[in-house]
C-alpha cells in the first residue's frame, strides 16, 4: 500500500532579511516565486532567528531547541554536537527518505549526517565538499574557485560572478535538488532540504542580477536617531578600512554595489527555485508541503552595521513561508503576525508527517496557526547573541508589535514600536510616556534570565557587565 503522507520540501537561504520579499512591499527587489508561495500559502510576518548567526540558528532549526538549551549562543566553528533528537533523524525514524543538497548546515564535522540519509553539500570555507570538487572539474583553467573573483565570504564589496552562470553554487544546488527528486525512492515520502549559500557574501551574483539593481537603484539603509556614525576611536578603530567590517558607513557606489549585490543574489535564488517548484507542483509531486526560510538576516548598512548577530530586524527577522496541499487545510494567502521562530519548524514538520515530537523539542507546531485554529500563539519571543565578551552582546524580546533590547555589557536599553517604526529608527526607552511599557518589558527579561549561569539577572534587576561566553557551561562539557 503506497505511503500517502506528504513530502516535505524545506528551501533555506543563508542570511536573507525578513523584509527582502516583494510581497513585503520591497521597493525594488523582485521575488515572484517566493511571493507566489506566500500567495498560495501562509506568510509569517514576524518570524525570528533567536540567535541570529549561522551555527546556533541552524542548531535551533535542527533540534527545535532554543540557544540557551543547546548551549551555543554565538559563533564558534569546530564544535561537535550530539543533540537528543534532530528533525531529519526523527523523520527518518518515521519512514521518510531524508536528504540535504547545497550549503551544509554549518555543523561539525562537516560530513556528520545528523539524521540525513543523503548529503550533497557545498562546504564553503569549512573545507572541500561536493560542490568544490565538482567545480574543480568544470571551471576554466585559472578561475580560482568560487571566490576567485577576489570577493570573500564576509565582504561588503561586490562584483559579478567571474565564471559562467551554471557554475554558480545557486545553480548547482538546484541541479542537485532536481537530480535527487528524479532518483528518490517513490515508495516513501521524502524530506529534502535545499540549502543555498546565497545571499550570504560574497556578493557575486551573475552579471544580469547585479546590473539589474545597479540600474534600478536601491533604498537607503535605516539609520536610527539613537546610533552614532562610526568614528576612528575604540571600539570602531579596529574595524576602520576593513572590507569585512561589521561596522560600516557605506556611501555612494560602495553602498549601491553592496545592496545591489545582495538583492541580486536573492533574485537569482528566486528565479532558480522556479525550476524546483514547477516539478514539485505537477501531479507526481503535488502532495508536498513547501517551507521557505533563512537562518538569519543581514544588517546591510542599517544603523551603520553589517552582517548579523544584532537584535535588530535586519539581522533577526527572517522570511517564513509555508504552502501545503489542499487536503491539509492550510490557509491561502494568509499573513500571520504572531511571533514565531526557527525552533518551531521541527515540530511543525513532525506534525505534518504524523510523527511524535520528542520531549527535548521546545518549539511549537505551527499547524494550528496554518489551519486558522489558534489565534493566540505566544506572548513574546526571546533572542540573544554573544560576540564573546564584546560590547555588542545582546538580548531582545518581541511580541511582533514592540521590541525591547538590552545590550548586556553596557546595560543600555532600547524600546521600539515595530508597527509604527519598522526600521527601528526611534528609541522610545527614554520617553516618560513609555516608562510603564519599558518597566513591563524589563521585568519580563529579568524573569526570563534569572536562572542563567552568566548572572544576567538576580531576579530583581538586570546585571550588566557579566562575562558572556559563546558556549554555555553545559555545552562546553559535551
Amino acid at each position: 500500500m503506497p505511503d500517502d503522507r506528504p513530502n516535505i520540501l524545506l528551501i533555506m537561504t543563508d542570511q536573507q532579511r525578513g523584509d527582502c520579499l516583494g510581497v513585503e512591499g520591497h521597493p525594488v527587489l523582485q521575488t515572484p516565486q517566493m511571493d507566489e508561495l506566500a500567495g498560495q500559502g501562509t506568510r509569517f510576518s514576524r518570524a525570528y532567528s533567536t540567535c541570529p548567526v549561522s551555527i546556533p540558528a541552524r542548531r535551533s532549526l535542527m533540534s527545535g531547541q532554543f540557544p540557551a538549551t543547546h548551549g551555543m549562543v554565538g559563533y564558534r566553528d569546530g564544535v561537535d554536537w550530539d543533540p537528543p533528537a534532530t528533525l531529519p533523524g526523527e523523520l527518518a525514524k518515521a519512514g521518510y527518505q531524508t536528504a540535504i543538497v547545497g550549503r551544509n548546515m554549518h555543523l561539525h564535522p562537516v560530513r556528520k549526517r545528523y539524521g540525513f540519509d543523503q548529503m550533497v553539500i557545498q562546504a564553503g570555507h569549512l573545507g572541500r565538499g561536493d560542490y568544490e570538487r565538482w567545480l574543480d572539474a568544470h571551471q576554466p583553467a585559472g578561475a580560482g574557485g568560487f571566490m576567485g573573483g577576489g570577493v570573500t565570504n564576509n565582504d561588503w564589496t561586490a562584483r559579478p560572478f567571474h565564471m559562467a552562470d551554471h557554475l554558480h553554487p545557486t545553480h548547482w544546488t538546484v541541479n542537485e535538488a532536481l537530480r535527487y527528486l528524479e532518483a528518490r525512492d517513490p515508495s516513501c515520502p521524502y524530506f529534502l532540504v535545499v540549502s543555498f549559500a546565497a545571499p550570504h557574501p560574497p556578493f557575486t551574483p551573475p552579471a544580469f542580477y547585479l546590473e539589474r539593481y545597479l540600474r534600478t537603484g536601491v533604498p537607503d539603509p535605516y539609520i536610527g536617531d539613537w546610533c552614532t556614525r562610526p568614528q576612528t576611536d575604540p571600539p570602531y578603530a579596529e574595524h576602520e578600512n576593513r572590507v569585512d567590517s561589521p561596522i560600516v558607513n557605506l556611501t555612494g557606489e560602495a553602498l549601491l554595489s553592496a545592496r545591489a549585490g545582495y538583492y541580486g543574489l536573492i533574485n537569482h535564488v528566486d528565479d532558480q527555485i522556479r525550476r524546483i517548484l514547477t516539478p514539485v507542483g505537477n501531479p507526481a509531486g503535488r502532495n508536498t508541503v513547501v517551507l521557505f526560510t533563512s537562518d538569519h538576516g543581514e544588517m546591510l548598512g542599517d544603523h551603520y552595521l553589517f552582517r548579523k548577530g544584532q537584535p535588530y530586524e535586519g539581522s533577526a527577522r527572517v522570511p517564513l513561508l509555508v504552502r501545503g496541499p489542499a487536503e491539509l487545510g492550510f490557509g491561502r494567502g494568509q499573513v500571520i503576525d504572531q511571533p514565531v521562530c526557527l525552533e518551531d519548524i521541527m515540530p511543525t514538520c513532525l506534525d505534518i508527517a504524523g510523527a511524535a515530537t520528542p520531549g527535548s523539542v521546545e518549539g511549537r507546531s505551527l499547524l494550528p496557526l496554518l489551519r486558522g485554529e489558534q489565534p493566540l500563539w505566544r506572548d513574546y519571543l526571546h533572542g540573544e547573541h554573544s560576540h564573546g565578551r564584546s560590547t555588542h552582546s545582546n538580548h531582545f524580546l518581541t511580541d511582533g508589535r514592540m521590541k525591547y533590547v538590552w545590550l548586556c555589557h553596557s546595560g543600555r536599553e532600547q524600546l521600539f514600536d515595530l508597527q509604527a517604526d519598522p526600521g527601528e529608527c526611534h528609541n522610545l526607552a527614554a520617553l516618560p510616556e513609555r516608562a510603564e511599557a519599558l518597566t513591563l518589558w524589563r521585568s519580563r527579561l529579568i524573569e526570563h534570565l534569572k536562572d542563567r549561569p552568566e548572572g544576567f539577572s538576580d531576579g530583581k534587576q538586570l546585571v550588566p557587565g557579566r562575562p558572556y561566553e559563546v558556549l554555555l557551561p553545559h555545552a562546553q562539557a559535551q
